[in-house]
């Protein structure tokens, strides 16, 4: 209870409310989104390594109602149709080979079937970002060798500029709609050396990337939060309640200690002893053998005094 009182002091409370709100951001929306591009990455890795080994098929087999399913992006289709004319559309801020790049975008009419949009490669810009001369698309029946793509979504609304109806993301919608025209949803990439090709784009990378790692690095962060407030609130706490000990114990008023029963002024003064005690200290061992030893020579010289006595006596 003391703890979470002191908890709930302005500034702990503040730093407390950042804490939690930094974790439910790693826990709910970091670690998720990099996890979640980790997943779609893999997926699409993984579409692009099948279509690698497998044979085009006719775009009948992959073609429905709804255009083209998810799980069939990448994938390699024969289409046979013809281009509808003065329809080019142009897809703007692109990038190909670390350069700045417009891809050209032309409806396709399939032989008994529905429009399709393909995207016949990309063109670099001229002087500045202007784009330059589109190359017609040919005319006539023709069959392509091309890639499913699924639909980008649609973003910002189509432009009208330098003579061309340029749009940010190709969505067969809002392109269909700007041009008068109902393509399928999904789209048709060229490969190398079709009809009407222009730049050839590139497969992308199959590389993970790093999207998994950030997402755990997150999840860490998202764990280590918490755990760094607590670890600072206890050190904290233990601090203040060292400092409280010691000014009670600075505070305390010293004990009063009994008074005498008896008046010892009123008791007559003992005299002071003059002697001195003479100290006793016991003969060290190096001592009591000098003892010894002069005991005997002192006895020896008494027996040799009675020996001379006697028999000088006699004599006399």
């Amino acid at each position: 209870m003391r703890r979470l009182k002191f908890l709930l002091r302005p500034g702990w409370l503040a730093l407390a409310v950042v804490v939690v709100a930094f974790a439910f951001m790693c826990f709910y929306v970091l670690a998720p989104w990099q996890l979640g591009k980790n997943t779609s990455t893999s997926h699409r890795n993984d579409l692009i390594e099948q279509s690698v080994n497998a044979d085009p098929v006719p775009i009948s087999q992959v073609l429905d109602a709804d255009g083209f399913a998810p799980d069939d992006e990448w994938r390699r289709v024969v289409a046979e149709g013809s281009y509808i004319p003065d329809k080019d559309v142009l897809v703007r801020l692109r990038v190909i080979r670390d350069q700045p790049a417009y891809e050209v975008v032309t409806p396709f009419q399939l032989q008994d079937g529905p429009v399709v949009l393909v995207n016949r490669g990309y063109v670099l810009p001229v002087q500045g970002t202007a784009p330059p001369a589109i190359e017609p698309a040919p005319t006539g029946p023709i069959t392509l060798d091309a890639r499913l793509r699924v639909s980008e979504g649609s973003s910002r609304q189509p432009i009208d500029e330098a003579g061309h109806l340029q749009v940010y993301n190709i969505a067969p919608g809002q392109i269909g709609e700007a041009v008068g025209l109902s393509p399928v949803d999904g789209y048709l990439q060229l490969d190398d050396g079709q009809p009407g090709g222009l730049g050839l784009i590139d497969l992308p990378q199959t590389d993970a990337g790093p999207y998994l790692s950030y997402g755990l690095q997150w999840l860490a962060f998202g764990i280590m939060a918490p755990l760094g407030l607590a670890y600072f609130v206890r050190a904290e706490w233990r601090e203040r309640r060292k400092a409280k000990g010691q000014d009670i114990v600075g505070d305390t008023p010293p004990t009063p200690t009994e008074p005498d029963t008896v008046d010892r002024a009123s008791e007559p003064a003992e005299p002071e002893s003059t002697a001195v005690e003479p100290e006793f200290t016991l003969p060290t061992r190096k001592e009591r053998r000098a003892a010894k030893k002069e005991k005997e020579r002192s006895a020896e010289r008494t027996a040799n005094d009675v020996r001379l006595a006697d028999r000088y006596g006699k004599n006399r």
